[in-house]
Protein backbone atom coordinates (compact mmCIF):
# COMPACT_ATOMS: atom_id res chain seq x y z
CA UNK A 1 0.00 0.00 0.00
CA UNK A 2 1.23 3.46 -0.87
CA UNK A 3 2.30 5.07 2.41
CA UNK A 4 0.56 8.27 1.40
CA UNK A 5 -2.84 6.57 1.17
CA UNK A 6 -5.08 6.52 4.23
CA UNK A 7 -6.12 2.98 5.19
CA UNK A 8 -9.80 2.54 5.97
CA UNK A 9 -10.77 0.20 8.76
CA UNK A 10 -12.94 -2.56 7.34
CA UNK A 11 -15.64 -4.08 9.52
CA UNK A 12 -15.76 -7.86 9.65
CA UNK A 13 -18.38 -9.36 7.37
CA UNK A 14 -20.22 -10.86 10.35
CA UNK A 15 -20.35 -7.63 12.32
CA UNK A 16 -23.88 -6.37 12.93
CA UNK A 17 -24.58 -2.62 13.15
CA UNK A 18 -24.06 -1.28 16.68
CA UNK A 19 -27.00 -1.29 19.05
CA UNK A 20 -28.56 2.08 19.85
CA UNK A 21 -29.25 3.11 23.44
CA UNK A 22 -32.02 5.63 24.07
CA UNK A 23 -31.79 8.17 26.90
CA UNK A 24 -34.37 10.64 28.09
CA UNK A 25 -33.63 13.35 30.62
CA UNK A 26 -32.28 16.87 30.93
CA UNK A 27 -30.85 18.09 27.63
CA UNK A 28 -28.36 20.70 26.48
CA UNK A 29 -29.61 22.16 23.19
CA UNK A 30 -28.98 25.25 21.10
CA UNK A 31 -31.75 27.32 19.51
CA UNK A 32 -33.00 26.46 16.00
CA UNK A 33 -32.78 30.13 15.04
CA UNK A 34 -29.05 29.54 14.67
CA UNK A 35 -29.66 27.88 11.29
CA UNK A 36 -30.37 31.34 9.88
CA UNK A 37 -26.66 32.12 10.22
CA UNK A 38 -25.63 29.71 7.48
CA UNK A 39 -28.84 29.81 5.44
CA UNK A 40 -28.91 33.59 4.94
CA UNK A 41 -25.50 33.30 3.29
CA UNK A 42 -26.81 30.61 0.99
CA UNK A 43 -30.00 32.12 -0.49
CA UNK A 44 -28.65 35.46 -1.57
CA UNK A 45 -31.93 37.25 -2.32
CA UNK A 46 -33.84 35.96 0.71
CA UNK A 47 -34.42 37.63 4.06
CA UNK A 48 -35.11 35.91 7.39
CA UNK A 49 -37.35 37.96 9.68
CA UNK A 50 -37.54 36.44 13.15
CA UNK A 51 -40.68 37.27 15.13
CA UNK A 52 -39.35 37.06 18.66
CA UNK A 53 -37.89 38.76 21.70
CA UNK A 54 -34.80 40.86 22.26
CA UNK A 55 -33.10 37.67 23.43
CA UNK A 56 -33.69 36.19 19.97
CA UNK A 57 -32.16 39.27 18.37
CA UNK A 58 -29.10 39.17 20.63
CA UNK A 59 -28.63 35.44 20.00
CA UNK A 60 -28.57 35.75 16.23
CA UNK A 61 -26.44 38.88 16.26
CA UNK A 62 -23.90 37.26 18.59
CA UNK A 63 -23.83 33.95 16.73
CA UNK A 64 -23.37 35.66 13.37
CA UNK A 65 -20.70 38.08 14.57
CA UNK A 66 -22.15 40.77 12.30
CA UNK A 67 -20.14 43.97 12.31
CA UNK A 68 -21.86 47.30 12.86
CA UNK A 69 -21.51 48.41 9.22
CA UNK A 70 -22.83 45.15 7.75
CA UNK A 71 -26.31 44.82 6.23
CA UNK A 72 -27.19 41.18 6.81
CA UNK A 73 -30.11 39.31 5.30
CA UNK A 74 -31.81 38.66 8.63
CA UNK A 75 -33.44 40.69 11.37
CA UNK A 76 -35.86 40.51 14.29
CA UNK A 77 -39.36 41.92 14.65
CA UNK A 78 -39.27 42.30 18.43
CA UNK A 79 -42.33 41.36 20.47
CA UNK A 80 -42.46 44.00 23.20
CA UNK A 81 -44.67 44.82 26.19
CA UNK A 82 -47.30 46.54 24.04
CA UNK A 83 -47.80 43.34 22.02
CA UNK A 84 -47.96 41.15 25.12
CA UNK A 85 -50.41 43.49 26.87
CA UNK A 86 -52.72 43.58 23.84
CA UNK A 87 -52.21 47.31 23.34
CA UNK A 88 -51.12 46.72 19.75
CA UNK A 89 -52.37 44.26 17.15
CA UNK A 90 -49.45 41.90 16.50
CA UNK A 91 -50.58 41.19 12.93
CA UNK A 92 -50.77 44.90 12.11
CA UNK A 93 -47.29 45.29 13.57
CA UNK A 94 -45.93 42.45 11.43
CA UNK A 95 -47.46 43.99 8.31
CA UNK A 96 -45.95 47.36 9.17
CA UNK A 97 -42.48 45.90 9.74
CA UNK A 98 -42.59 43.83 6.54
CA UNK A 99 -43.78 46.76 4.42
CA UNK A 100 -40.99 48.96 5.76
CA UNK A 101 -38.42 46.20 5.22
CA UNK A 102 -39.43 45.61 1.60
CA UNK A 103 -39.40 49.32 0.85
CA UNK A 104 -35.87 49.56 2.20
CA UNK A 105 -34.63 46.32 0.62
CA UNK A 106 -36.14 46.01 -2.90
CA UNK A 107 -33.64 43.22 -3.67
CA UNK A 108 -35.55 40.74 -1.46
CA UNK A 109 -37.34 38.05 -3.47
CA UNK A 110 -38.09 35.53 -0.71
CA UNK A 111 -39.10 36.55 2.80
CA UNK A 112 -39.14 34.03 5.63
CA UNK A 113 -41.26 34.74 8.70
CA UNK A 114 -39.45 32.72 11.37
CA UNK A 115 -41.33 31.67 14.47
CA UNK A 116 -39.55 31.63 17.84
CA UNK A 117 -40.28 30.39 21.34
CA UNK A 118 -41.94 33.73 22.31
CA UNK A 119 -44.14 33.90 19.18
CA UNK A 120 -45.24 30.30 19.64
CA UNK A 121 -45.95 30.72 23.35
CA UNK A 122 -48.33 33.61 22.63
CA UNK A 123 -49.88 31.61 19.75
CA UNK A 124 -49.04 34.10 17.00
CA UNK A 125 -50.20 32.51 13.72
CA UNK A 126 -47.39 33.24 11.27
CA UNK A 127 -48.83 30.95 8.60
CA UNK A 128 -51.85 33.23 8.29
CA UNK A 129 -49.57 36.26 8.30
CA UNK A 130 -47.56 34.73 5.43
CA UNK A 131 -50.74 34.06 3.41
CA UNK A 132 -51.93 37.63 3.99
CA UNK A 133 -48.60 39.15 3.00
CA UNK A 134 -48.36 36.95 -0.09
CA UNK A 135 -51.63 38.35 -1.43
CA UNK A 136 -50.09 41.81 -1.16
CA UNK A 137 -46.50 41.25 -2.31
CA UNK A 138 -46.49 38.19 -4.60
CA UNK A 139 -45.19 37.50 -7.19
CA UNK A 140 -42.44 40.08 -6.67
CA UNK A 141 -41.79 38.71 -3.16
CA UNK A 142 -42.82 35.30 -1.88
CA UNK A 143 -43.47 34.99 1.88
CA UNK A 144 -42.95 31.66 3.65
CA UNK A 145 -43.19 30.86 7.35
CA UNK A 146 -41.38 28.22 9.40
CA UNK A 147 -40.52 27.60 13.03
CA UNK A 148 -37.05 28.22 14.40
CA UNK A 149 -38.17 27.63 17.96
CA UNK A 150 -35.76 25.97 20.37
CA UNK A 151 -38.57 24.08 22.13
CA UNK A 152 -38.03 20.32 21.76
CA UNK A 153 -35.60 20.72 18.87
CA UNK A 154 -31.88 20.98 18.23
CA UNK A 155 -30.31 23.84 16.33
CA UNK A 156 -29.83 22.18 12.93
CA UNK A 157 -33.56 21.49 12.73
CA UNK A 158 -34.03 25.14 11.89
CA UNK A 159 -32.75 24.32 8.39
CA UNK A 160 -34.98 21.25 8.23
CA UNK A 161 -38.05 23.33 9.10
CA UNK A 162 -37.11 25.96 6.52
CA UNK A 163 -36.61 23.54 3.63
CA UNK A 164 -39.66 21.48 4.60
CA UNK A 165 -41.74 24.68 4.33
CA UNK A 166 -40.34 25.34 0.84
CA UNK A 167 -40.70 21.79 -0.49
CA UNK A 168 -44.49 21.91 -1.17
CA UNK A 169 -43.98 25.10 -3.18
CA UNK A 170 -41.33 23.79 -5.58
CA UNK A 171 -42.39 23.70 -9.25
CA UNK A 172 -43.69 20.35 -10.49
CA UNK A 173 -42.19 18.25 -13.27
CA UNK A 174 -44.46 15.99 -15.33
CA UNK A 175 -44.10 12.18 -15.04
CA UNK A 176 -42.66 12.17 -18.56
CA UNK A 177 -39.73 14.42 -17.56
CA UNK A 178 -36.28 12.78 -17.72
CA UNK A 179 -34.58 11.65 -14.51
CA UNK A 180 -32.75 14.38 -12.61
CA UNK A 181 -30.54 14.43 -9.54
CA UNK A 182 -31.36 16.74 -6.62
CA UNK A 183 -28.83 17.47 -3.86
CA UNK A 184 -30.71 18.44 -0.69
CA UNK A 185 -29.15 20.44 2.12
CA UNK A 186 -27.29 23.72 2.51
CA UNK A 187 -23.72 23.56 1.22
CA UNK A 188 -21.09 26.26 0.96
CA UNK A 189 -20.81 27.67 -2.56
CA UNK A 190 -17.30 26.29 -2.97
CA UNK A 191 -18.49 22.79 -2.04
CA UNK A 192 -21.45 22.98 -4.42
CA UNK A 193 -19.14 24.03 -7.26
CA UNK A 194 -16.82 21.08 -6.59
CA UNK A 195 -19.68 18.58 -6.49
CA UNK A 196 -21.21 20.05 -9.65
CA UNK A 197 -17.91 19.69 -11.53
CA UNK A 198 -17.52 16.06 -10.45
CA UNK A 199 -21.09 15.15 -11.36
CA UNK A 200 -20.74 16.84 -14.75
CA UNK A 201 -17.44 15.07 -15.41
CA UNK A 202 -19.14 11.75 -14.68
CA UNK A 203 -21.96 12.61 -17.09
CA UNK A 204 -24.89 12.60 -14.69
CA UNK A 205 -26.84 15.21 -16.63
CA UNK A 206 -28.39 18.21 -14.87
CA UNK A 207 -27.87 18.31 -11.10
CA UNK A 208 -30.02 20.67 -9.02
CA UNK A 209 -29.28 21.94 -5.53
CA UNK A 210 -31.87 22.69 -2.86
CA UNK A 211 -31.77 25.31 -1.48
CA UNK A 212 -30.39 27.19 -4.49
CA UNK A 213 -28.32 30.34 -4.38
CA UNK A 214 -31.20 32.53 -5.51
CA UNK A 215 -34.90 32.30 -4.72
CA UNK A 216 -35.96 32.28 -8.36
CA UNK A 217 -33.79 29.24 -9.09
CA UNK A 218 -35.89 26.83 -7.01
CA UNK A 219 -35.58 23.36 -8.60
CA UNK A 220 -38.56 21.67 -10.20
CA UNK A 221 -39.25 18.15 -8.91
CA UNK A 222 -41.31 15.15 -9.94
CA UNK A 223 -41.54 11.34 -9.81
CA UNK A 224 -38.31 10.97 -11.80
CA UNK A 225 -36.30 13.15 -9.41
CA UNK A 226 -33.67 11.32 -7.33
CA UNK A 227 -32.41 13.07 -4.21
CA UNK A 228 -29.14 12.82 -2.35
CA UNK A 229 -29.24 14.18 1.19
CA UNK A 230 -26.16 16.28 1.91
CA UNK A 231 -27.04 16.67 5.61
CA UNK A 232 -28.31 14.02 8.09
CA UNK A 233 -30.74 16.33 9.90
CA UNK A 234 -33.29 16.79 7.10
CA UNK A 235 -35.95 14.24 8.08
CA UNK A 236 -38.95 16.55 7.59
CA UNK A 237 -37.57 17.91 4.32
CA UNK A 238 -37.03 14.42 2.94
CA UNK A 239 -40.56 13.43 3.98
CA UNK A 240 -42.03 16.50 2.25
CA UNK A 241 -40.08 15.81 -0.95
CA UNK A 242 -41.01 12.12 -0.94
CA UNK A 243 -44.66 13.18 -0.65
CA UNK A 244 -44.10 14.97 -3.99
CA UNK A 245 -42.79 11.73 -5.55
CA UNK A 246 -39.04 12.34 -5.15
CA UNK A 247 -37.02 9.17 -4.51
CA UNK A 248 -34.24 9.20 -1.91
CA UNK A 249 -30.94 7.50 -2.78
CA UNK A 250 -29.44 5.61 0.18
CA UNK A 251 -25.85 6.67 0.77
CA UNK A 252 -23.46 7.73 3.52
CA UNK A 253 -22.96 11.46 3.91
CA UNK A 254 -20.16 13.25 2.04
CA UNK A 255 -17.74 13.64 4.95
CA UNK A 256 -14.21 12.38 4.46
CA UNK A 257 -12.84 10.50 1.46
CA UNK A 258 -14.89 7.33 1.93
CA UNK A 259 -18.21 9.07 2.56
CA UNK A 260 -17.74 11.52 -0.31
CA UNK A 261 -16.80 8.80 -2.79
CA UNK A 262 -19.74 6.56 -1.89
CA UNK A 263 -22.15 9.53 -1.90
CA UNK A 264 -21.03 10.60 -5.37
CA UNK A 265 -21.19 6.99 -6.62
CA UNK A 266 -24.78 6.67 -5.42
CA UNK A 267 -25.81 9.75 -7.40
CA UNK A 268 -23.93 8.77 -10.56
CA UNK A 269 -25.17 5.17 -10.56
CA UNK A 270 -28.75 6.36 -10.18
CA UNK A 271 -28.20 8.35 -13.38
CA UNK A 272 -26.93 5.25 -15.23
CA UNK A 273 -23.23 6.14 -15.26
CA UNK A 274 -20.90 3.14 -15.65
CA UNK A 275 -18.62 2.28 -12.72
CA UNK A 276 -15.51 2.60 -14.89
CA UNK A 277 -16.27 6.22 -15.70
CA UNK A 278 -17.18 6.97 -12.08
CA UNK A 279 -13.88 5.64 -10.79
CA UNK A 280 -11.86 7.40 -13.49
CA UNK A 281 -13.33 10.75 -12.44
CA UNK A 282 -13.13 10.16 -8.69
CA UNK A 283 -9.64 8.67 -8.47
CA UNK A 284 -7.54 11.88 -8.82
CA UNK A 285 -9.61 13.82 -6.28
CA UNK A 286 -9.70 10.85 -3.91
CA UNK A 287 -5.93 10.41 -4.02
CA UNK A 288 -5.30 14.12 -3.39
CA UNK A 289 -7.57 14.00 -0.36
CA UNK A 290 -5.91 10.86 0.97
CA UNK A 291 -2.46 12.44 0.73
CA UNK A 292 -3.70 15.50 2.62
CA UNK A 293 -5.23 13.33 5.36
CA UNK A 294 -2.02 11.29 5.70
CA UNK A 295 -0.22 14.34 7.12
CA UNK A 296 -2.86 14.75 9.86
CA UNK A 297 -3.53 11.13 10.78
CA UNK A 298 -0.56 10.72 13.19
CA UNK A 299 -2.04 13.37 15.51
CA UNK A 300 -5.43 11.64 15.70
CA UNK A 301 -4.60 7.95 15.35
CA UNK A 302 -5.14 5.99 18.55
CA UNK A 303 -6.72 8.97 20.33
CA UNK A 304 -10.14 8.61 21.92
CA UNK A 305 -13.19 10.78 21.19
CA UNK A 306 -16.53 11.27 22.95
CA UNK A 307 -19.52 12.88 21.19
CA UNK A 308 -22.23 14.69 23.10
CA UNK A 309 -25.51 14.96 21.15
CA UNK A 310 -25.89 18.33 19.47
CA UNK A 311 -25.91 18.69 15.67
CA UNK A 312 -27.03 15.28 14.29
CA UNK A 313 -23.72 15.17 12.38
CA UNK A 314 -22.28 12.90 15.06
CA UNK A 315 -22.57 9.51 13.30
CA UNK A 316 -20.99 10.57 9.98
CA UNK A 317 -18.23 12.36 11.88
CA UNK A 318 -17.62 9.32 14.07
CA UNK A 319 -17.41 7.08 11.00
CA UNK A 320 -14.85 9.42 9.42
CA UNK A 321 -12.71 9.69 12.56
CA UNK A 322 -12.79 5.95 13.21
CA UNK A 323 -12.28 4.53 9.73
CA UNK A 324 -10.08 7.18 8.11
CA UNK A 325 -8.23 8.80 11.02
CA UNK A 326 -7.86 5.79 13.33
CA UNK A 327 -9.56 7.31 16.39
CA UNK A 328 -11.24 5.22 19.09
CA UNK A 329 -14.92 5.96 19.69
CA UNK A 330 -15.87 5.96 23.36
CA UNK A 331 -19.45 7.17 22.90
CA UNK A 332 -21.37 8.69 20.02
CA UNK A 333 -24.39 10.67 21.20
CA UNK A 334 -26.90 12.18 18.79
CA UNK A 335 -30.11 14.12 19.49
CA UNK A 336 -32.21 12.14 16.98
CA UNK A 337 -31.33 9.15 14.84
CA UNK A 338 -33.19 8.56 11.60
CA UNK A 339 -32.30 4.92 11.04
CA UNK A 340 -33.18 4.81 7.34
CA UNK A 341 -31.17 7.95 6.48
CA UNK A 342 -28.20 6.83 8.60
CA UNK A 343 -28.23 3.12 7.76
CA UNK A 344 -25.05 3.39 5.67
CA UNK A 345 -23.32 5.19 8.55
CA UNK A 346 -24.43 2.71 11.20
CA UNK A 347 -23.14 -0.28 9.29
CA UNK A 348 -19.70 1.34 8.96
CA UNK A 349 -19.21 1.95 12.68
CA UNK A 350 -17.40 -0.64 14.82
CA UNK A 351 -19.86 -3.13 16.29
CA UNK A 352 -18.83 -2.27 19.86
CA UNK A 353 -19.56 1.47 19.43
CA UNK A 354 -21.79 2.92 22.15
CA UNK A 355 -24.43 4.97 20.31
CA UNK A 356 -26.83 7.02 22.42
CA UNK A 357 -29.94 8.65 20.97
CA UNK A 358 -31.33 11.49 23.07
CA UNK A 359 -29.71 12.78 26.20
CA UNK A 360 -29.58 12.66 29.96
CA UNK A 361 -26.86 15.26 30.30
CA UNK A 362 -25.89 14.48 33.91
CA UNK A 363 -25.33 10.81 33.11
CA UNK A 364 -23.41 11.61 29.96
CA UNK A 365 -21.20 14.04 31.83
CA UNK A 366 -20.46 11.35 34.41
CA UNK A 367 -19.52 8.86 31.67
CA UNK A 368 -17.37 11.42 29.86
CA UNK A 369 -15.48 12.48 32.98
CA UNK A 370 -14.93 8.84 33.95
CA UNK A 371 -13.61 7.95 30.47
CA UNK A 372 -11.31 11.02 30.19
CA UNK A 373 -11.32 11.06 26.36
CA UNK A 374 -8.54 12.76 24.45
CA UNK A 375 -11.16 14.86 22.64
CA UNK A 376 -14.79 15.73 23.44
CA UNK A 377 -17.15 17.08 20.78
CA UNK A 378 -19.94 19.04 22.46
CA UNK A 379 -22.12 22.13 22.47
CA UNK A 380 -21.00 25.56 23.58
CA UNK A 381 -22.65 25.24 27.00
CA UNK A 382 -20.57 22.21 27.97
CA UNK A 383 -17.21 23.12 26.44
CA UNK A 384 -15.85 25.52 29.09
CA UNK A 385 -16.83 23.36 32.09
CA UNK A 386 -15.17 20.35 30.45
CA UNK A 387 -12.07 22.36 29.58
CA UNK A 388 -11.91 23.40 33.25
CA UNK A 389 -11.82 19.70 34.11
CA UNK A 390 -8.80 19.24 31.85
CA UNK A 391 -10.55 17.85 28.76
CA UNK A 392 -9.87 19.08 25.23
CA UNK A 393 -13.09 20.03 23.42
CA UNK A 394 -14.34 20.85 19.94
CA UNK A 395 -17.50 22.94 19.52
CA UNK A 396 -19.95 20.94 17.44
CA UNK A 397 -21.51 24.12 16.04
CA UNK A 398 -18.20 24.96 14.33
CA UNK A 399 -18.55 21.77 12.32
CA UNK A 400 -21.89 23.00 10.97
CA UNK A 401 -20.65 26.52 10.17
CA UNK A 402 -17.55 25.26 8.31
CA UNK A 403 -17.40 23.86 4.74
CA UNK A 404 -16.45 20.25 5.53
CA UNK A 405 -18.12 18.18 2.79
CA UNK A 406 -16.26 16.77 -0.17
CA UNK A 407 -12.77 15.60 -1.13
CA UNK A 408 -11.12 19.01 -1.09
CA UNK A 409 -12.42 19.74 2.41
CA UNK A 410 -11.51 16.36 3.96
CA UNK A 411 -8.23 17.66 5.37
CA UNK A 412 -9.97 20.80 6.66
CA UNK A 413 -12.44 18.55 8.48
CA UNK A 414 -9.64 16.54 10.07
CA UNK A 415 -7.86 19.79 10.95
CA UNK A 416 -10.82 20.90 13.05
CA UNK A 417 -10.17 17.92 15.34
CA UNK A 418 -6.40 18.26 15.22
CA UNK A 419 -6.33 21.86 16.46
CA UNK A 420 -7.68 21.34 20.02
CA UNK A 421 -5.26 18.45 20.55
CA UNK A 422 -2.35 20.52 19.31
CA UNK A 423 -3.42 23.40 21.54
CA UNK A 424 -3.50 21.09 24.57
CA UNK A 425 -0.05 19.75 23.69
CA UNK A 426 1.44 23.23 23.44
CA UNK A 427 -0.15 24.33 26.72
CA UNK A 428 1.26 21.27 28.47
CA UNK A 429 4.76 21.80 27.07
Amino acid sequence: MDARVIPIREAAACDAPPAVIQERGQREVFCGLTAIIWMHRRIQDAFFLVVGSRTCAHLIQSAAGVMIFAEPRFGTAIIDDRDLAGLADANDEIDRVVNRLLERRPDIRLLFLVGSCPSEVIKLDLSRAAQRLNTRHAPAVRVVDFSGSGIETTFTQGEDSCLAALAPQLPALPPSAPAELLVVGTLADVVEDQFRRLFEAMGTGPVRFFPPRRAREMPAIGPNTRMLLAQPFLADTARALEARGVQRLPAPFPLGVEGTADWLRAGARACGVADERIEAVLQPARERAQRALAALRPTLEGRSVFFFPDSQLELPLARFLSREMGMDLIEVGTPYLHRAHLAAELERLPAHTRIVEGQDVERQLDRCLAARPDLTVCGLGLANPLEARGLSTKWSIELVFSPIQGFEQAADLAGLFVRPLERARRLAA
